[in-house]
């Protein structure tokens, strides 16, 4: 999916009112968390974890924590470390951040002193990070402003399709007891196309688009490119949106140039696949 693995620098105040930090976590993600001193194993508990976690590993200055399962969304079990010094932090484990679209603790750094050097350094190396990716994210914004592929796929998602050299090929309707779904797969030259039209009818928490992944097999994980535009990634209770997905030839072939089929994985934000869509290399024209 498009998870962000993230290291992130954390200074925890020594003021016995802090609140417990959060970190997040991902079933098959390793979260390690770093510390300024040995930790004290004895001293060191993580409560709930059976069932949920491997046992965590407790070792030097580290913390390693890895789940056998995706979180609930409600789960949040506690941590509490401590150094061989005596000091204590407190934190809560929860499933992966609805922010960014999934942010996940890859490494997190703990620190009581913020003007440390390592403390510091260590958040300058994550301004610096933060900024290489920005930058990295400008550039591929920039590009996709100019793709032909993009620029089918914001019609697309507008519900223009008239514009677009597209000819629907198939379309079903579908529904579980939280979402209405329509798909609309498009015949392209040299291109193929999906349309997925989502209605939310569960009367809890808004449904969060996580990811879009295009593979060529259900079980791959070899993801292949594509053009990707949506006009909600957020729906409320009775709000409706659609995701569009333009594919060119190029992703449709192998390393020895035949065609292949694909499949187009479309998640939500709790780890679950919301649908999933056969994209058959005969939706090519030439």
């Amino acid at each position: 999916m498009s998870d962000k693995l993230t290291i992130r620098t954390l200074k925890v105040s020594a003021h016995p009112a802090q609140e417990a930090s959060s970190i997040y976590v991902s079933w098959q993600v390793v979260t390690a968390l770093r510390f300024e001193a040995e930790v004290d194993p004895t001293r060191t508990k993580f409560l709930g974890w059976e069932g949920r976690f491997e046992a965590p590993l407790i070792g030097g200055k580290k913390v390693i924590l890895e789940p056998l399962r995706e979180l609930d969304s409600g789960e949040a079990l506690p941590l509490l470390v401590t150094l061989v010094d005596g000091t204590e932090f407190t934190f809560l484990v929860k499933a992966r951040s609805r922010e960014s679209w999934g942010w996940i603790d890859y490494q997190v750094n703990v620190f009581k002193d913020p003007d440390s050097y390592n403390a510091v350094l260590s958040s300058l190396y994550d301004s610096l990070n933060r900024e290489r990716k920005l930058s990295e994210e400008n550039e591929r914004f920039k590009k996709e402003e100019n793709s032909v592929d993009h620029a089918y796929a914001t019609l697309l998602a507008n519900g223009q399709v008239k514009k677009t050299p597209f000819r629907r090929a198939k379309f079903w309707r579908s529904k579980n007891e939280d979402m209405d779904m329509v798909v609309e797969v498009f015949s392209g030259p040299e291109k193929a196309a999906a349309v997925i039209h989502l209605t939310n009818t569960y009367y809890g928490q808004p449904w969060r688009f996580d990811g879009a992944y295009l593979t060529r097999d259900f079980s791959s994980y070899t993801a292949r490119p594509f053009a990707l535009r949506m006009n909600r990634s957020v729906l409320v209770s009775g709000q409706s949106g659609r995701i569009a997905v333009v594919v060119d030839k190029s992703a449709f072939e192998d390393k020895d140039g035949q065609l292949t089929d694909l499949a187009l994985q479309i998640f939500r934000d709790d780890g679950l696949l919301q649908v999933l869509v056969a994209m058959d290399h005969t939706l090519l024209r030439q």
